[in-house]
């Protein structure tokens, strides 16, 4: 039995009291310029930190279309076991990290307002959220230490008003020394090694105090500097330091002291002015992001009072709070938008000023199957899902159907919606090259910036495995229903052709995944691995007595016969080999055998994918009717057939994922398709 004092002992071994005290440092301006020294990367910029911190987690480089790419791991949220991982959206990504780097190297970027755009559940806000989560544990390890100042009182020596907009301490440096200090701080670094910079002028309060300070000791600033104490900062979301989030109310309640502070009434009458900076709470958005990195949700929903400040953010790194003068400030401004705000922004003339400082990123839908299946999995899965289990297949046909909402019909009018999905997933089609499908997506220019967003999807899933209690697991066309059923209610879509197109395309998939089944469950049937081997090897010296117009000793009567063309043919035709191809598949197969020869091995039918799916069908149409499939649909079942019936059973719960519902579900759904007689090829 685990007591209370086994739980405070766990805790007490694994807290770390160092790491405490260096996250919890507090110090003279002296012990801060000799900590500066050491470690010039504290006194970096907001981009600065928030670059470094993306690359800190590694990138990884791969080769796609061949094309180079790069995979940011930050955006895999390896803190967080992938909780806010972010799927298929490489590109969009690296664009955003550019932006960062650009930024951080002060190149122009960091002047403008990054806006993420796209449509809704894109994971706009799920890259805010990380970006914010992200810097916010960074500053809290040794590499992304920080450091802000504050005033020990005049009054009380124990008593520190600190910056209350926590900013760098180096800005106690006067204009006309800092050149001078900065070389003195970097020399005998290298070029290449980060350099020390001082920008940044003091806030209101801070520069209040400098000055009646500074005449407090007659003009000595070596005096007034020994009042400044430096504090290690760590940015916070949740304590409102250096992490700010702004979300627009309506429009008639919108107030610009929200995004720059607003005068302490209370405070007037201790200090007679409501432009005492004492008197001034600098706690708006933008004075509480300062170090660190603001959002705007729906940035283009702001009065536009509001966008007034944003441009002088953006553009001057500077807010200004009433009363008071222009105030420096150094943070990341990131906002995001939908399509219908941005259209907005396009065709409003006096929004020309926003659109010229801000830099667009498009963050559309993923348009890659396995990427969006990676994304429901996230949330329905073994760990997640308790009591229920998700059949095979079910959140692969709910992805597949999402992304083919996204894409544009291609303008090759050979290829269809489906062709294009899987040629975007990996797979291959005849006809069709890398460079080929580079050029579809080239073509395709507002592909996954329109379609059905994720979150309705996750809805569905969520609605369909609690809408059938008494079933112990959920099979695609649950999922199906639900995602049809919700298409009359959905209330971004409006045009009855656009839900009449979706209805179709839910057809498509239906269509794909009877295909699916009906070949998983010939493959369940014709798992028989000594019975494919033995057909193998009868199809192989069937072929090389033909090839080599030899006979085949017949293993019951032992005569020498013509090799048996009804069972090679039989066998070729399943994988539509024509017969004027035959003799060259023949061929091509004992000269496969003859290289591996050569190289001392020897020849599996498994290793020729062609031939092993040929097999598998052969194998699968010479016992379905053994094994009497369609007699699930009566319910007649005799004992023999009933046994062979579990064995493919307890092959598809084995091998592809079912438990013993949902495995009697696609018998019985594959059985009733049999029994039409609608038997397809897989």
């Amino acid at each position: 039995m685990v007591s209370g004092q086994n739980i405070i002992n766990l805790i007490a071994e694994r807290q770390d009291l160092e790491q405490f005290k260096r996250k919890n440092w507090e110090g003279s301006f002296d012990e801060y310029l000799e900590l500066v020294k050491q470690h010039p990367e504290v006194t970096r910029n907001a981009y600065e930190r928030l670059y470094d911190m993306i690359t800190s987690y590694g990138v990884e480089a791969y080769e796609k279309n061949r094309e180079k790419k790069v995979r940011y791991r930050f955006f895999t949220d390896p803190e967080d076991e992938g909780r806010d991982a972010v799927f298929g959206l490489d590109e969009t990504l690296r664009a955003l990290v550019n932006a960062f780097r650009s930024a951080a190297q002060g190149y122009g970027i960091e002047r403008r307002v990054l806006l993420l755009h796209g449509p809704v559940g894109s994971s706009k806000s799920t890259i805010a959220r990380m970006l914010k989560k992200g810097v916010e544990r960074y500053t809290s390890s040794d590499n992304g230490a920080l450091y802000a100042m504050g005033w020990v009182s005049l009054e009380d020596s124990n008593v520190t008003q600190w910056c209350p907009m926590n900013e760098e301490p180096l800005h106690i440096i006067p204009g006309r020394f800092r050149k001078d200090v900065a070389d003195q701080l970097n020399a005998g670094r290298e070029p290449g090694e980060y350099q020390v910079k001082i920008n940044g002028e003091l806030c209101p309060f801070c520069r209040y105090v400098y000055t009646d300070r500074l005449k407090h000791y007659g003009g000595d600033w070596t005096r007034l500097i020994q009042d400044l104490r430096v504090r290690r900062l760590i940015l916070s979301e949740k304590d409102r330091i250096g992490i700010g989030t702004f979300q627009p109310k309506d429009e008639k309640n919108q107030d610009s002291t929200e995004l720059t502070g607003d005068i302490n009434y209370r405070k007037i009458a201790e200090y007679g002015s409501d432009s005492d900076p004492r008197a001034f709470n600098f706690d708006g958005e933008f004075n509480v992001a300062n170090r660190g990195i603001i959002e705007f949700v729906e940035v283009l929903k702001l009065d536009v009072a509001f966008l007034y400040d944003l441009l002088g953010a953006s553009q001057e790194h500077k807010v200004k709070p009433k009363k008071f003068a222009q105030t420096d400030i150094d943070e990341v401004i990131i906002g995001h938008t939908n399509e219908p705000e941005y259209r907005r922004l396009q065709n409003n003339e006096f929004m020309e000023a926003l659109r010229d400082r801000t830099v667009k990123i498009d963050v559309p839908y993923v348009t890659t199957l396995a990427d969006e299946i990676k994304i429901y999995e996230k949330d329905y899965n073994k760990q997640k899902v308790k009591g229920k289990h998700i059949a095979p297949h079910t959140i692969e046909m709910a992805a597949m159907w999402a992304i083919l909402t996204r894409l544009e019909q291609p303008k090759n009018a050979s290829l269809t919606l489906l062709q294009k999905l899987k040629l975007y997933n990996g797979k291959t089609l005849p006809g069709f090259t890398e460079d080929n499908i580079k050029e579809l997506r080239e073509q395709s220019t507002n592909e996954g910036m329109l379609g059905i967003s994720p979150r309705y999807v996750q809805d569905k899933i969520s609605n369909a495995l609690v809408a059938h209690p008494e079933a112990t697991s959920i099979n695609p066309f649950m999922v199906m229903n639900e995602l049809e059923a919700g298409l009359k209610h959905h209330s971004l879509i409006n045009d009855e052709e656009v839900k009449q197109h979706y209805r179709e395309l839910l057809q498509v998939v239906k269509e794909e995944y009877e295909n699916i089944v009906k070949n998983e469950v010939q493959r369940a049937i014709a798992a028989d691995d000594d019975a494919l081997k033995r057909l193998g090897g009868n199809y192989i010296d069937n072929i090389k007595a033909y090839t080599q117009r030899e006979k085949v000793k017949n293993k019951f009567t032992g005569q020498y016969e013509e090799p048996d063309e009804r069972l090679m043919r039989s066998i070729e035709d399943k994988i539509d080999i024509p017969e004027s191809r035959k003799d060259d598949f023949r061929r091509e197969i004992m000269n496969y055998i003859g290289a591996l020869s050569i190289d001392g091995r020897t020849f599996d039918y498994k290793t020729n994918e062609r031939l092993h799916k040929a097999l598998e069908l052969k194998l699968f149409e010479d016992q379905k009717d053994s094994i009497k499939l369609t007699s699930l649909v009566t319910n007649v079942v005799d004992a023999d057939t009933q046994a062979k019936i579990d064995v493919v059973k307890s092959r598809l719960i084995r091998d592809y994922g079912y438990d013993d519902e949902s495995a009697s579900d696609v018998l019985n759904y594959v059985a009733s398709i049999f029994a039409r007689g609608d038997v397809k090829r897989g």
